[in-house]
């Protein structure tokens, strides 16, 4: 799968919170795992607001 970072933070060790585009017209993020349960392959994760909105920005809508 392709990721394409649309917003976040560029700190050079990738291991800041993020959004991505994929090539299989989907979004990805990247943030801190929290502790919820969810379905196997799946995981909730927080990241900044500000994040969120420039991802948004990012793609015009």
């Amino acid at each position: 799968m392709r990721l394409d970072q649309i917003a976040g933070q560029d700190c050079g060790k990738k291991d800041c919170p993020a959004v991505f585009v994929t090539d299989r017209d989907t979004i990805a993020v990247q943030g801190n795992t929290l502790d919820r349960a969810t379905p196997a392959n799946e995981a909730v994760v927080e990241i900044p607001t500000a994040v969120l909105k420039e991802a948004v920005r990012a793609l015009g809508w």
